[in-house]
């Protein structure tokens, strides 16, 4: 027996603008937009590193330092705890289309990702950032289905 539509189906904007952004972005291209969105609940810090985190360039990285250096300048203080920032990477509401894949290690290294490393450096790679040295890696995973962004 079919099951019975307890909804409307309409269309909304804001679904078909996200859409279209991811399809481009896993396309391996850099979406010259950003689809709408709005940040609830967060605190005027972890609204201030989204912002920060938005200003990051395809392709590229930036530290957890960098971003609290930033912010200490900002705010007119000699230093802000890169952990501090790390913190509220890690409440990200929005991952992907605001980019916390691409803060990393001050010594490089892919931490912190709540998607899971494997999912950060792939993320990395489909942006061909210059920071994941190991190209062929990028490659062997190109088609690899088992990556998987969901988690």
């Amino acid at each position: 027996m079919p099951e019975t539509k307890n909804y409307d189906e309409k269309y909304i904007s804001v679904f078909a603008e996200t859409s279209r952004w991811l399809d481009i972005y896993f396309s391996g291209k850099n979406p010259d937009f950003t689809p709408p969105y709005k940040l609830l609940g967060l605190t005027p810090f972890r609204k201030r590193v989204a912002e920060i985190m938005l200003s990051i360039p395809y392709g590229e990285v930036a530290t957890y330092n960098d971003i609290a250096k930033q912010i200490a300048s900002e705010r007119g203080i000699s230093i802000m705890s890169a952990q501090a920032v790390g913190g509220a990477v890690g409440h990200n509401p929005i991952c992907i289309i605001i980019p916390c894949h691409r803060v990393v290690g001050s010594d490089g290294s892919l931490t912190g990702y709540g998607g899971g490393l494997e999912n950060k450096k792939a993320l990395l790679c489909c942006e061909k950032s210059a920071f994941i040295i190991d190209a062929e890696a990028c490659l062997d995973n190109k088609n690899d289905s088992s990556i998987d962004f969901t988690k």
